[in-house]
């Protein structure tokens, strides 16, 4: 959420940076509740220290009569404090409304577009693979040595379910070690943590999921939410706090189930693992001074991040800058990393990597007191380290054979045991 100070003070900056998200948001409605919310503050207020030296008046009174007139008057301006109080509320209810749907700023270096289309590539890494045979899918690569059962997974789980069996329950299990040990031996400043999935409204709230992301959203019958990331738990954790200045950055890798509806995608990769309704997720998660220079800096270190882990794996990416029209509400900026997919013969999503600036802090109350002793709010990033099981489509279609087995990436073969599958 973006401040309202912000906001006035900057309104033709907010509606183009709303304008370049293609997101509708009327700004002047905002600024004109927010004129008369500072009015009704002011009127409660003046109300409040008038209420508070009348009842001083009458405690004061020794006259019986002149004491039953001034409890009189004091009834009438009971009645006009609860009367502006609901004024109040109601002005306060439309404003956090449209305060809520505000789009943080983006940068100035995001390109237009009004689709990931029209994403910008930015860097290419390895090259294609080349087969001398018709390259298979992963879907039936996995079916026929048995590692998957995506039939069995729709019956059991409905749409877009999916079992993995055998050794490919095991590759999976080797990228979480491959993963863990990664950052463990390379990125020794980043602390491990487990997270919920299953969190409440609030925290999906504070990191901008909620309320426009809603419909992709699993709920329980508690109005709790299954959470389609760890960074909502992760981010959330640091609730209230005021951090030490001397402790940040914060690095966490965070690991947990994630879950998502994938509403907006009913007609899109119906089959296989690229868009499941339940997977598992490694994200990254950094809390820093609020410093633009300092945001861009470590956003550029989650990218590198997950481009060793996809390096490591031997797989063909590029790495995209996202046009306005594709980041969501609370992202200044966001990088996608694409791994080549044989079979569609085209790149696909692996990574998504976002900077917030104070976007999220500021709705989580996440503060630092800077070397001046001022409040601030911290900046946040995320980005994926990997994602499971969709990486899995990109090693088991890069890393096939003709005869349908499928060799085992160098960097997995310690974990895994063998170096093929089939």
């Amino acid at each position: 959420m973006l401040d309202i100070k912000f906001i006035r003070e900057n309104k033709d900056i907010v509606k183009a940076g709303a304008a370049k998200k293609l997101i509708e948001v009327d700004i002047d409605k905002l600024i004109s509740l927010d004129d008369k919310r500072l009015e009704l503050l002011k009127i409660t207020e003046s109300i409040r220290a008038e209420q508070n030296a009348m009842s001083t008046n009458i405690a004061r009174e020794k006259d019986e009569n002149a004491r039953a007139q001034m409890i009189m008057e004091m009834k009438g301006v009971k009645e006009e404090m609860q009367s502006k109080e609901e004024e109040l509320k109601e002005v306060m209810r439309e404003w956090q409304s449209i305060m809520v749907a505000v789009p943080n700023v983006p940068d100035i270096t995001v390109p237009e577009g009004t689709s990931d289309e029209e994403n910008q590539e930015v860097k290419v890494w390895g090259e294609k693979p080349v087969f001398n045979f018709t390259p298979k899918d992963h879907i039936a690569l996995m079916e026929s040595l048995g590692i998957a059962d995506f039939v069995k997974g729709a019956e059991v789980a409905g749409f877009r379910g999916y079992f993995l069996k055998g050794d490919g329950a095991l590759l999976e299990f080797a990228l979480h070690q491959f993963v863990v040990n990664h950052f463990s031996s390379k990125k020794s400043d980043y602390e491990f943590m487990i997270v919920p999935s299953l969190v409440r409204k609030e925290t999906l709230f504070g990191t901008g999921y909620l309320p426009q992301g809603e419909d992709d959203m699993y709920k329980t019958q508690d109005s709790d939410y299954f959470s389609g990331t760890a960074e909502v738990a992760t981010m959330s954790y640091f609730t209230d706090m005021v951090l030490d200045a001397n402790a940040l950055p914060k690095k966490i890798l965070a690991f947990s189930p994630a879950f998502r509806r994938e509403a907006g995608s009913h007609s899109k990769d119906t089959k296989g693992l690229f868009r499941v309704h339940e997977f598992r997720k490694f994200e990254q998660v950094i809390l820093c001074e609020a410093n633009h220079e300092t945001s861009v800096k470590y956003h550029e270190e989650l990218l590198l991040n997950a481009e060793e882990i996809l390096q490591a794996l031997g797989l063909h990416y590029h790495v995209v800058v996202n046009c306005g029209g594709d980041l969501g509400l609370g992202q200044v900026k966001k990088y996608d990393i694409e791994a080549w997919v044989p079979s569609q013969d085209k790149f696909r999503e692996t990574h998504s990597c976002s900077y917030f600036h104070d976007f999220q802090t500021r709705r989580l109350n996440i503060r630092y007191k800077d070397a001046e002793g001022k409040l601030r709010y911290a900046h946040s990033l995320n980005n994926t380290a990997l994602a499971m099981p969709r990486i899995l489509q990109h090693i088991v279609e890069n890393y096939q054979n003709e005869d349908g087995t499928i060799n085992v990436p160098e960097v997995l073969i310690p974990f895994l045991g063998k170096n093929k599958i089939g």
